[in-house]
């Protein structure tokens, strides 16, 4: 009896699993995760835009679905512009070197934090609302990955780097 309820389940689960999903579907998963989200239409395709820690961010549609409207892989994209233009030497990387899921892309003076979704072979909703989630907590932890990193100098470095702070104070 055990072995046909587990069957049952198991099947029932697979008939909840999405292969492709839909502005709407990921637009659900954003308010899921306490979020407020905008939907913008472009050329009849839904544009979503929402923020977390006070920052914006949105959904970059990847490859189409075998439905008009639906997609089997989606990008959130959180693009932010660098004051001053340059980052300090060794924070990308550093980055890349402790987290996993969301990378950082440089493109000039901006700099986006991204995070590929894949929903091709089949994925539940919990897994669309959970990833969000992630995402969101990414987000928070590359904020603070911002504000509290420092370079790794060289011992020399630091000497050197007085002497453009003393320069650039005004006399």
């Amino acid at each position: 009896m055990k072995k046909t309820t587990e069957t049952a389940t198991a099947a029932s689960d697979t008939a909840e699993l999405l292969y492709a999903v839909t502005p709407e579907q990921i637009a659900e998963a954003i308010k899921a995760a306490g979020c407020s989200v905008t939907t913008l239409e472009h050329n009849g395709v839904g544009h979503l835009h929402s923020a977390s820690q006070g920052v914006g961010f949105q959904v970059l549609w990847g490859n189409a679905g075998a439905a008009a409207g639906q997609f089997i892989d989606f990008t959130m994209s959180c693009p932010l512009r660098v004051q001053g233009g340059v980052l300090p030497q060794g924070l990308i990387a550093e980055w890349h070197r402790n987290k996993r899921f969301a990378r950082i892309v440089e493109h000039g003076e901006m700099i986006s934090m991204e995070m590929d979704v894949l929903v091709v072979g089949g994925v539940s909703q919990a897994y669309l609302n959970m990833t969000v989630q992630l995402w969101t907590q990414m987000m928070g932890q590359f904020f603070l990955h911002l504000r509290n990193f420092t370079a790794q100098e060289p011992a020399a470095a630091p000497a050197a780097q007085a002497a453009v702070v003393e320069e650039a104070t005004p006399a």
